[in-house]
């Protein structure tokens, strides 16, 4: 699916009158948080004002959120009519989520189902990964391929089976391959731009209001190592 704009930093995806999905860029925050830094919410709700030249307060709403130093794919319901049914497409599982990874550390496996069971620490934003249930955790499931070797990692396409805080991150950590640039989770040094080579790159669904299957593909990030596969 090609880019339909670039207008104000802002890479949209997709828009009609009920939808609309944007490229998120790296040490973006999709919703207002205690930072007090200007979401990408806002940055959206302004573009569908200038460009409708909408009187007064443009409705938009959230549907789901990326970590912060994750790119890709955001999509925000722009009618309250497809923000409930968006709700509950996500809520049941009824999308279809794919991510890109750049690791360190090749898996054994060139493609496996990972299933762990994640306790969540609030006071430092984490997620731990543990191969059996513990009190307080969750279980979590991806599948992973190898999609490309690159001269010191790995990359990685990622589905996942379920929804948890920070998921692909330590269940990735846990295996042993930790995604590049992600302090957080045993990589050894930051990328100089703050984020983690973690992408959103594509999003499968059907329309919540027309019915029709939707496909919508995030372009990567512009660097060296992204731009290698």
């Amino acid at each position: 699916m090609k880019v339909l704009s670039n207008k104000s930093n802002l890479q949209i995806l997709y828009e009609d009158n009920h939808i609309i999905a944007v490229n998120k860029r790296v040490g973006d925050i999709v919703q207002g948080d205690k930072t007090g830094d200007k979401p990408l919410s806002d940055v959206v709700k302004e573009y569908l004002k200038d460009k409708y030249n909408k009187p007064g307060e443009v409705f938009l709403g959230v549907v789901h959120r990326l970590d912060r130093p994750t790119t890709g794919i955001v999509i925000f319901a722009r009618t309250s009519k497809a923000l409930t049914r968006l709700n509950d497409l996500f809520k049941n599982r009824e999308t279809q989520k794919t991510y890109w990874a750049i690791v360190k550390n090749k898996p054994i496996k060139s493609n496996d189902t990972l299933v762990h069971y994640l306790k969540r620490n609030e006071k430092s934003n984490t997620s731990k990964a543990y191969i059996k249930e513990v009190p307080d955790s969750k279980m979590a499931s991806l599948e992973y391929t190898i999609i490309k070797e690159l001269n010191n990692y790995t990359a990685l396409e990622i589905n996942l089976h379920t929804g948890r805080h920070h998921q692909i991150r330590s269940q990735l950590s846990a295996m042993g391959s930790p995604i590049k640039g992600d302090l957080k989770y045993g990589f050894d040094r930051s990328n100089p731009d703050g984020g983690i080579h973690l992408h959103a790159r594509k999003l499968n669904f059907i329309h919540p209001v027309s019915k029709e299957k939707i496909q919508i593909i995030a372009p990567v990030p512009s660097d060296s190592i992204w731009n290698a596969i």
